[in-house]
């Protein structure tokens, strides 16, 4: 093993169905990297809608109570173990975990780091690691929206969501935006077209602006208005679903919430409508570890370039030190913030 190391390491623990007042703080010894693996002090990590529904135990696939939540993260590597190139300590990394970033230090396997470029900011990194891979691949390899099409984007100011918006201005794409109203300023910022989500009237005003229909929806709703996305897309469009939000206090099945996500989806992408509809799931392949590392790597890569350029702006929300974790996912659940939520080390 070569690098500093660390002995301790400090978590975030989600010890079951609670409130963010009930995430616990636990501090362990952390064993040496073993072969093929390296330490990463964690510089920042994030809040995305996938921890929030963990708290509540109804995100797809989540391990059993009680885990250290952090679907991505950002840091510097202090130890390598057995096998790993040791010039790789002292430089700073993204990795995408699913589960564990919410601590002071991870171990992580060496394939799975992705270099951040020089002169970004860690807590921006952050921002368009997970968020950024899912707004890339959505846009480009799932709807394969081109320049000059139109798309929606359901909660645009969101992590995900203003993402998706910076990147479709960039490409080309006619981009409206949901959200409520307090939130318009930064996406006519961001050259989207705002709509307010909290209007009875949305899907109306949406489709006054594209009466033809839309070449793309982007719904991490779902629920009820799943139905009413589906309208709204064009011969030859796509709709994408990447989330259950509308029934995240759902206290019913999340296996049966998704199953009849996926039946419903189905039956649209087979209907004779010349229209597809997709579910986006992250870890799809992800059996086939080396291709699956290896364009996730590709794509994160892509974005934080595009971040490092200037191309897309960190949208980040707030920033809190780990300790405060409670407080920071108060506010990430509030739905009054645009951007995510960052965690940092102190």
């Amino acid at each position: 093993m070569t690098g500093t190391g660390t002995n301790q390491v400090t978590e975030i623990v989600l010890p079951g169905i609670v409130d963010p007042s009930g995430l616990q703080t636990r501090v362990r010894e952390l064993p040496p990297p073993g072969p093929g693996q390296v330490v990463l002090r964690v510089e920042a990590t994030g809040i995305s809608f996938a921890e929030q529904q963990m708290r509540l135990g109804r995100y797809f696939d989540q391990p059993p109570f009680p885990f250290v939540p952090g679907y991505d993260a950002v840091g510097t590597v202090t130890a390598t173990g057995d096998g790993v190139d040791g010039t790789l300590a002292g430089r700073r990394f993204a990795v995408i975990t699913k589960v564990g970033g919410w601590a002071t230090h991870v171990l992580v396997d060496a394939a799975a780091l992705v270099p951040v470029p020089d002169g970004v900011d860690p807590a921006e990194a952050e921002t368009v690691a997970v968020n950024g891979v899912t707004a890339y691949r959505m846009l480009f390899r799932v709807a394969d929206v081109k320049a000059g099409q139109t798309i929606v984007v359901l909660g645009a100011n969101g992590g995900v969501g203003s993402t998706l918006v910076q990147l479709g201005r960039h490409a080309g794409i006619r981009v409206i935006g949901t959200a409520s109203e307090r939130h318009h300023p930064l996406l006519e910022k961001l050259e989207a077209i705002p709509v307010d989500s909290r209007s009875p009237d949305m899907y109306r005003r949406i489709k006054s602006l594209a009466p033809d229909g839309v070449d793309a929806v982007f719904d991490h709703v779902g629920g009820d208005g799943l139905k009413k996305s589906w309208q709204l897309v064009r011969k030859g469009g796509t709709l994408v679903s990447y989330g259950t939000a509308a029934l995240k206090n759902d206290t019913g099945s999340t296996q049966a919430v998704f199953m009849s996500l996926f039946a419903q989806l189905w039956t649209w992408h087979l209907s004779p409508n010349s229209r597809s509809a997709r579910f986006y799931n992250f870890w799809a392949g992800e059996k086939r570890q080396e291709t699956f590392r290896k364009r996730l790597s590709e794509d994160l890569t892509a974005v934080l370039g595009l971040l490092a350029d200037g191309v897309i702006t960190a949208q980040i929300a707030a920033t809190f030190p780990l300790s405060e974790a409670s407080k920071a996912m108060e506010l990430a659940e509030s739905r009054t913030v645009a951007g995510k939520v960052i965690l940092i080390q102190e």
